[in-house]
Formats: C-alpha cells, structure tokens, sequence
C-alpha cells in the first residue's frame, strides 16, 4: 500500500525527500509559502499547494492527520519549524519528522514531541569523515546513540572465508547483516555464507564494535 507523506518546506532537503519518496512509490504531498518552489515541484509530486504551515486551520484544512507522516523541511527559519512541527503534534499527525539546523534547534524539537529530528548537515559531515579515515568503509549511518551500521569493503585478505570464520558476533559483538555481492544481495547470511573480494558486508553494532571489527579483520 501507498503511504501518504506531507514535506513542509519545498528548498534543497525537502524538494530531495519529495522527489525521493515519491521515486519509492508514495503518494507526497508538498508544502510551501513560496509560489516559485510550489510551481517547480508540481509535475514532480502528488499534490502541491502553497500554504503557511504555521496555521493550523490551513493544515486542517488539506486534511493534514490523514496523513501517515509529515516531514518538516523548512529552511532556514526555526521559528517557522518549530511552530509547524507544535501544530503537526497538536493535530494528532501519526509521525513527525523534522529537520534541525543545529544541535539547540533539535533539542527543541525533541522537547515538542517530534518523532525523529534530523541533522543532514552534522549527518553528512559525519559520514564523510568517517568515510576519509577509513577507505573500506563506504557507507555509515548512525541509527541511534549507541548503535550504526557500516558497509565495509571486503579485502583481499579475507576473501574466502564464511562468517563462521570470521565470527563477528562473538570476537566483537558486531553482526553481519547481508552481504552485497555481484550476484545479488544476501539478507541474514548464515555461518556458511563466503566473503569474497570486493563483496560489500553491512555490519551493524555500536561505534567501538565496528572500528575494533575494521581494523583488525578488515585492516
């Protein structure tokens, strides 16, 4: 089924989410003050409308707690994000997610009840150093404080061996949770699934884990 997705703030990061969630096959809604940022993504989205988010009488109107979730994407403006995100809350919307411009903005966030606050500067930031120090990381998202997942190239050094093996879990308390080979994508590998070279292993654990499992198995 469709999901039903709202993105308040049509510049950069909303117009990507927009585009992207609709790329995946829902149905998105996109809102914004400006009549130039609504008129670009029109044949792009679902529906698009120019609207003031910060009125809660406008969102009731387009019918805004129908929707599964509402993403705040408002630029620059926090004022504005943290009004619309209280009246998303107020009208009983089942997910907000929003996005924050620095760390007080989403303590903010937090505080009104937003469901995920996302910081894609800091993300992004994040994930580029990481991906500088560590040539065989290629990607890596944190999911919460204490836990990330990695994708992590597979060096010649280890090509052959089966996850038994290599025994992340036990050695560093880091799973292996698929393995992306040419072939296609193995979800769950068991103990007797192979590495080869150049497989990509996405391994989730907290930080140390998989920092302790890279650099003394992926080295």
């Amino acid at each position: 089924m469709k999901s039903q997705y709202a993105v308040i703030g049509l510049g950069r990061f909303g117009a990507s989410i927009s585009k992207e969630l609709v790329q995946l096959g829902n149905e998105v809604l996109g809102i914004d003050k400006d009549e130039e940022a609504v008129d670009e993504m029109s044949s792009e989205l679902t529906h698009t409308v120019v609207a003031d988010a910060t009125d809660e009488d406008v969102l009731k109107s387009l019918g805004i707690r129908n929707f599964d979730c509402a993403v705040v994407a408002i630029g620059d403006d926090i004022q504005s994000s943290i009004l619309a995100a209280i009246v998303l809350k107020d009208l009983g919307v089942k997910k907000v997610v929003a996005k924050a411009l620095s760390e007080l903005h989403g303590k903010v966030l937090d505080k009104i009840g937003v469901d995920r606050v996302i910081y894609p500067e800091r993300d992004m930031g994040i994930r580029v150093a990481h991906q500088l120090v560590s040539p065989n990381l290629l990607d890596y998202i944190e999911i919460s404080k204490d836990y990330t997942i990695a994708e992590l190239s597979v060096p010649k050094r280890i090509c052959g061996l089966s996850i038994r093996e290599l025994d992340p879990r036990a050695k560093y308390g880091c799973s292996v949770v698929a393995i992306n080979k040419k072939t296609g994508v193995i979800i769950a590998p068991t103990a007797t699934d192979v590495v080869n070279e150049k497989d990509i292993m996405v391994i989730i654990g907290t930080n140390d884990q998989i920092e302790e499992f890279e650099n003394e198995v992926i080295g």
